[in-house]
């Protein structure tokens, strides 16, 4: 699917119809309408009552996808775009959210470095005990495997 040559605005910029601001955004037309219905977004309908998305909307969606994809939650996202709707006074406090999410994503990074030595600490013991095809190798005589070898 492409999108279609979409329509203008009073001010002569595109706007897009659901359908193809979910295929720019590479997300479904349900995610789209789930961040309406929570009021993370007041995207203008057209006077058919269709939602028409601005490159504004799209480039705020953008965002709200990246912090999502990170970990924030629908309740920070919110919070979020309370913010923003209130005004440019309001960066200080956005600023400070921001701030506090990418400290718990590099926790949650560092984690996850952890637990990937983990698994291919694993997968080295398993390759141990392989032979070049694949099969399992034949422990030397006298040994057998450990118990715990292949958990």
């Amino acid at each position: 699917m492409t999108v279609t040559d979409p329509p203008t605005d009073q001010q002569g910029a595109p706007t897009y119809a659901i359908r193809d601001a979910a295929l720019l955004l590479g997300v479904s037309v349900h995610t789209l309408r789930y961040y309406d219905r929570e009021g993370l977004l007041d995207v203008p309908r057209a006077s058919s009552g269709e939602r028409r998305y601005s490159g504004r909307e799209l480039s705020l969606l953008r965002f709200l996808l990246h912090l999502r994809g990170t970990g924030m939650g629908m309740a920070g996202l919110r919070e979020y775009m309370t913010l923003v709707r209130a005004g440019d006074h309001t960066a200080p406090e956005r600023r400070a959210l921001l701030v506090r999410h990418e400290e718990a994503v590099q926790a949650r990074l560092l984690a996850l470095q952890g637990d990937l030595r983990a698994i291919r600490a694993k997968i080295e013991r398993y390759d141990a005990h392989r032979a070049c095809d694949g099969t399992p190798a034949v422990p030397p005589a006298g040994t057998r495997a450990q118990p715990g070898d292949y958990v």
